[in-house]
């Protein structure tokens, strides 16, 4: 293994202690321990502060200072652990349909991994937030794909693919992508685009998963799902409450209340005046 990645502190991050042969094995404990303990958030662009995407940055926001982040910090970060234990990856972008018609025309904006494992491809991506994968799905069209959670599938694929996933008795789309690799330019792009999006600037979010369940957080509404459909939803009260869900519910460690608080205040004071008026 190289010495650029810190695998020592990801497994721990992530409580992982099984084998470390690139194996489906492997690739399915890792993808499953990574959406359960790394949360999806977007606290960093609510603060107006840059998003960085190099390897050390990732690793110590998302390992050591115990955060989360979004699509293309969770990939790229699992990207370059998998490589470090020899899996050949490589990252796409992707097109995202979920909350969007389907008539309309999508940019990329969404990261995605494809993993080689024994000369099957499988797709990987721990950063899609309320439904990202809980497993590698592989590579192959108009197949059912059970996962800890959702069951997937794949349609398409050439060149173009479209993963879907099963909600209640209905298919519903989530993004599409093409298998040819994504620039560092392109990457860079995509980041600087999604840190000014209005979605990711102008809102509090954030999911994770465990055993059974997702959680999900937008703005002062926090959901939990159940794998059978079941949801429970609550509307938090105050900041002080916000602030208790991100880092009970969602294992954040948060940044200094000084940074912090004055962007959660924004959201916070929006979303009760919006109840008070009724809308």
């Amino acid at each position: 293994m190289s010495s650029d990645a810190s695998i020592d502190a990801y497994f721990q991050r992530i409580n992982f202690a099984g084998s470390i042969a690139p194996t489906l094995s492997t690739l399915e404990q890792l993808h499953v321990l990574h959406t359960a303990t790394i949360p999806f958030e977007n606290l960093t662009p609510l603060m107006r502060l840059p998003v960085r995407l190099e390897l050390r940055n990732l690793e110590q926001k998302l390992l050591f200072e115990k955060r989360g982040g979004y699509c293309i910090e969770h990939n790229l970060l699992f990207k370059a652990m998998l490589e470090d234990l020899g899996f050949p990856v490589q990252a796409h972008g992707a097109r995202v349909l979920w909350g969007h018609p389907e008539d309309s025309e999508r940019p990329v904006s969404h990261l995605v991994l494809t993993v080689d494992v024994g000369g099957v491809t499988y797709l990987a991506d721990t950063g899609f937030g309320g439904l990202t994968l809980t497993a590698p799905l592989r590579l192959r069209a108009e197949r059912e794909q059970e996962t800890p959670h959702e069951t997937f599938r794949l349609l398409g694929g050439e060149p173009e693919w479209r993963v879907e996933a099963k909600i209640g008795e209905e298919w519903r789309a989530l993004y599409t992508f093409e298998e040819g690799e994504v620039t560092i330019e392109a990457v860079t792009e995509m980041n600087d685009r999604a840190s000014v999006d209005s979605l990711i600037r102008d809102n509090i979010l954030a999911a994770r998963t465990e055993k059974g369940r997702r959680h999900t957080l937008k703005n002062l509404r926090l959901n939990t799902r159940a794998t059978d459909g079941e949801t429970e939803s609550r509307r938090l009260a105050d900041l002080a409450e916000v602030k208790e869900v991100l880092t009970g519910t969602f294992g954040i460690t948060l940044p200094p209340a000084e940074k912090l608080d004055p962007a959660l205040e924004v959201i916070v004071a929006r979303e009760q005046a919006d109840a008070e008026s009724g809308d």
